[in-house]
């Protein structure tokens, strides 16, 4: 069994049969890194996967293209150059929506991503007009593929604001579709009973789970968390009767002594890039006092994802138009 078919098994638990399928390792993966178009990137990446399909392209001529990563102009380029071939996408995310337009001229301080407020002044208005003009450009080359699937209804809505006018003038009668992700939520229902007993189980523990990206905003949830702990120490410093840290029994441990909340971040580091981001995050921990209540575990198994979403008590989430959340689902 290669390489990617036991990765994929034992972070999500999902089993191929190996004589099925087959790995074609490309060369030029580095154009569509976003370190490579540290300059217009949403362009520069586009492009990339354009030189990407061509060298997926060189090693093997499809009966059927289908993209999962987002690579719409890939798509266009596999369109243009085999016209008869069919193509799919499954969209897990827009390259570009509504909602990051918008945000453009919103307040930093609401929390819409990462370019909240970025569209103000002269570079601002440079920049949404580059994202307009790249709204239009991705909603053309959306409009080529023959059969559209996402993740769900939030990408669809948006997918169809951006490729259905495209995709009606092309006559494409296939319409926008929602295709949930493959879940196993059988083996989750099995390894985590839901009953009083297990209830008792459970830890003082708020539980992300996300991948080590920007968009996550895991920054975030360590302030909260930080000031959450600041709220709850003055809380009981200035609380008269010891009852209030025993009012809710399920912070108290058999020995009498009280849990302490826990933040349990899970999550997959791609690259450097990622494992740079988590020593940041590591080092922000420590000045934020958070260390004794603050645990990062990555590139967890799927099995140790269960075990802990059996003890943990609260799901969190930061991201802005996180349109899945399976975690915290």
């Amino acid at each position: 069994m290669s390489h990617g078919l036991i990765f994929h098994q034992n972070r999500f638990n999902i089993k191929l049969h190996p004589p099925t399928v087959v790995f074609l390792y490309l060369s030029t993966r580095h154009y569509i890194l976003s370190s490579t178009w540290p300059r217009f990137t949403l362009l520069g990446q586009s492009l990339g996967s354009i030189v990407l399909a061509y060298d997926a392209f060189s090693l093997l001529v499809p009966d059927i293209f289908i993209d999962t990563m987002g690579y719409a102009f890939a798509l266009a380029f596999s369109k243009f150059f085999f016209p008869a071939v069919p193509t799919g996408a499954y969209v897990h995310y827009p390259t570009i929506s509504t909602d990051m337009l918008g945000s453009l001229d919103s307040s930093p301080t609401l929390g819409k991503g990462l370019n909240a407020g970025t569209g103000r002044g002269l570079r601002g208005s440079l920049k949404k007009q580059y994202w307009h003009l790249f709204a239009l450009l991705y909603g053309r080359v959306g409009g080529s593929v023959d059969v559209v699937m996402t993740n769900s209804s939030w990408t669809a809505s948006h997918i169809q604001t951006l490729w259905g006018p495209a995709r009606t003038k092309r006559r494409k009668s296939h319409p926008v579709s929602v295709v949930f992700p493959p879940v196993a939520v059988d083996e989750i229902v099995r390894s985590i009973p839901l009953d009083a007993a297990s209830e008792k189980e459970r830890q003082p523990t708020i539980l992300c789970i996300a991948q080590f990206r920007p968009e996550k905003n895991h920054t975030l949830l360590l302030r909260s968390f930080a000031r959450f702990l600041r709220s709850r120490s003055s809380s009981s410093s200035s609380s008269s009767t010891p009852t209030t840290a025993a009012a809710d029994t399920s912070t108290i441990g058999e020995n009498g002594i009280e849990k302490q909340p826990h933040l349990l971040l899970i999550g997959s580091v791609r690259d450097a890039h990622d494992a740079t981001r988590v020593y940041d995050l590591r080092l922000l921990a420590h000045e934020l006092h958070l260390n004794p209540h603050i645990t990062f575990l990555t590139d967890a198994s799927f099995p140790t994802i269960l075990s802990h979403l059996a003890t943990a008590s609260i799901g969190a989430n930061c991201m802005w138009n996180e349109h899945f959340g399976i975690g915290v689902v």
